[in-house]
């Protein structure tokens, strides 16, 4: 039950996230930032502008804040959300988008 409780609630985390999508899949689609297995987005590139780093920044900070409501509401631990939420997130990348895997990043 619990497992099929976090696949509903992580494939929502990406609806209420408030960055503009359109910035978020274009810092995603230039290569700027990708989806990691913890369940938060990283900075592909050490050199990005500040105005990704702050996208990053700004989504992850309410990523984990969703991420601890549904970890409450559902009796279970921050990690196991953010590790799921993180699987799914890298499994609906699309291709030529970046994810971080087993330590290092890669294009779909």
């Amino acid at each position: 039950m619990r497992i099929i409780l976090l696949s509903l609630l992580a494939a929502l985390v990406p609806a209420t996230i408030t960055a503009t999508p359109m910035d978020l899949g274009a810092a995603k689609k230039a290569g700027w930032v990708g989806e990691q297995e913890n369940g938060y987005l990283g900075l592909v590139q050490v050199d990005a502008p500040s105005a990704m780093r702050s996208l990053v920044a700004d989504v992850n900070r309410q990523r984990r804040a969703r991420y601890q409501t549904i970890a409450q509401r559902n009796g279970i631990s921050l990690a196991d959300v953010e590790a799921r939420a993180g699987q799914t997130a890298i499994e609906r990348s699309p291709p030529g988008h970046y994810v971080k895997a087993l330590g290092g990043w890669r294009q779909k």
